[in-house]
């Protein structure tokens, strides 16, 4: 291979690299940003008492609990999770679907649990 091909052979390798690096930001750059929301439980209630959020936009729930163990439910989009006393449990989704949806407590936290449900609206 003489100095004019291994030179051919370097400037393309940048220009793939360039251009997938370019796709790359383009891609980053289009993607909306993941809601953070934070939701406080303690026993039979939560806070917000009622969470709004944006179909097509990543939501990272930060769960934590004042008191004892309890788990966080919102069957209609398949996630669950357990919250654990003195930590954040952190859960990612996209809400793919508008309307009013219950999340709840499947902890068994004690007598009144039952009662541990909230609303989530999810809007267009």
């Amino acid at each position: 291979m003489n100095l004019g091909q291994k030179g051919l052979r370097i400037a393309a390798t940048i220009a793939v690299l360039a251009a997938g690096s370019l796709v790359t930001y383009v891609a980053a750059q289009a993607a909306p940003r993941a809601k953070v929301i934070k939701i406080v439980s303690k026993r039979f209630d939560y806070a917000p008492s009622h969470i709004t959020l944006k179909k097509g936009v990543p939501v990272v729930l930060e769960l934590s609990t004042r008191d004892v163990f309890m788990g966080f439910n919102l069957p209609d989009f398949n996630l669950r999770a357990d919250i654990v006393p003195e930590k954040v449990t952190r859960v990612t989704f996209v809400p793919d679907e508008a309307g009013t949806f219950t999340f709840l407590c499947d902890g068994g936290c004690g007598p009144g649990h039952e009662q541990m449900q909230r609303p989530n609206t999810v809007v267009d």
